[in-house]
């Protein structure tokens, strides 16, 4: 009995987890010592060609490099990794058909249209002694147009602290 009065609170819980705004996966080499990297810098060629405004390459370097700071790197000449970033926005629409209100039904349904955009950042880890990409965080999310610069910047941050709370991986015991 004690169950079934937990049961909503468990389903509560487990929706608002899965509803979160920013999806993240990550890959990387298994056979690769994280712990022997110690500096960074970023990937210019790799970074020019990211589809995105200037100042939004700018503001994900910012976050990129306070979060790999905030993990014990640091940003060198002479780097240990290369980081570089791909962008890819895809615009969606989605059209929803409702015959059903919640007292009556709609003999002249209709039908609601959304459209929004979901991007995708992808952060790329090099060795830069190999040239191998040895971790590949990926993140998606929506993207909304907001007109405050100092909103902007906090998203992208909040996005960018998303995908490389998977950086570096967790070592398997």
């Amino acid at each position: 009995m004690k169950t079934i009065k937990f049961l909503p609170v468990i389903i509560l819980i487990f929706f608002l987890s899965s509803c979160s705004t920013i999806r993240v996966t990550s890959d990387y080499e298994t056979q690769t010592d994280f712990s022997k990297y110690k500096s960074f810098a970023f990937y210019k060629k790799g970074i020019d060609k990211a589809k995105i405004s200037a100042i939004d390459k700018r503001r994900i370097i910012r976050a990129i490099s306070d979060e790999m700071e905030l993990k014990g790197l640091t940003k060198s000449k002479n780097p240990d990794l290369l980081i570089s970033l791909f962008t890819k926005a895809i615009e969606r629409v989605d059209i929803y058909e409702n015959r059903w209100q919640p007292y009556y039904y709609d003999p002249f349904h209709r039908q609601q249209v959304s459209k929004y955009t979901e991007g995708t950042l992808f952060i790329d880890i090099i060795d830069k002694e190999s040239k191998k990409l040895i971790w590949q965080g990926i993140g998606k999310g929506f993207l909304t147009k907001s007109s405050k610069p100092e909103k902007r910047e906090v998203n992208i941050h909040k996005f960018v602290k998303e995908i490389l709370k998977k950086y570096p991986p967790e070592k398997k015991k």
